[in-house]
């Protein structure tokens, strides 16, 4: 009998644990939680490299979290990444605002950062941004670097 109880408590503290990372994960990635009623707009962007960013890759300015990543597909014609990138529709873009696919670190993921520019003018929902940067990678700096090639 008192193996049974031992078993039973082990069990219940491991779904507990397994509960409690669930929560937490629901918390931190958002899961389930709508965006409030917030209206949102698209922007297409057309990047030479989508290197790292997937639908749901998160659009950033300053640091902030503004939107997402809702889809990202080669253009047959152009063999660029075109992807539209979904924002709170409160947010204001000048119309020479840039958008730049920035790394969090050395290991850490990709994120679309949106740089605003100075125009008085702004972009209005669908406007596609045409100032973009792709995705620097990593392994090419390296072999740049090891190799003592580069941009002089």
């Amino acid at each position: 009998m008192a193996e049974n109880t031992t078993e039973v408590l082990v069990g219940s503290c491991v779904l507990a644990a397994a509960a409690g990372f669930l929560i937490y994960a629901g918390q931190i990635g958002d899961f389930g939680a709508g965006r409030g009623g917030a209206e949102l707009a698209n922007y297409p962007a057309s990047f030479r490299s989508s290197e790292g960013v997937l639908v749901g890759t998160d659009v950033r300015m300053s640091g902030v979290k503004i939107g997402s990543v809702t889809q990202i597909v080669l253009n047959p014609e152009t063999y660029r990444a075109d992807a539209n990138l979904q924002l709170d529709a409160g947010v204001l873009l000048p119309d020479d605002t840039a958008a730049v696919i920035a790394s969090e670190g050395l290991l850490g993921g990709s994120f679309v950062e949106l740089l605003p520019g100075g125009s008085p003018f702004y972009l209005e929902p669908g406007d596609e941004i045409e100032d973009t940067e792709g995705a620097v990678s990593l392994v090419q700096l390296l072999l740049r670097f090891v190799s003592g090639s580069g941009d002089q």
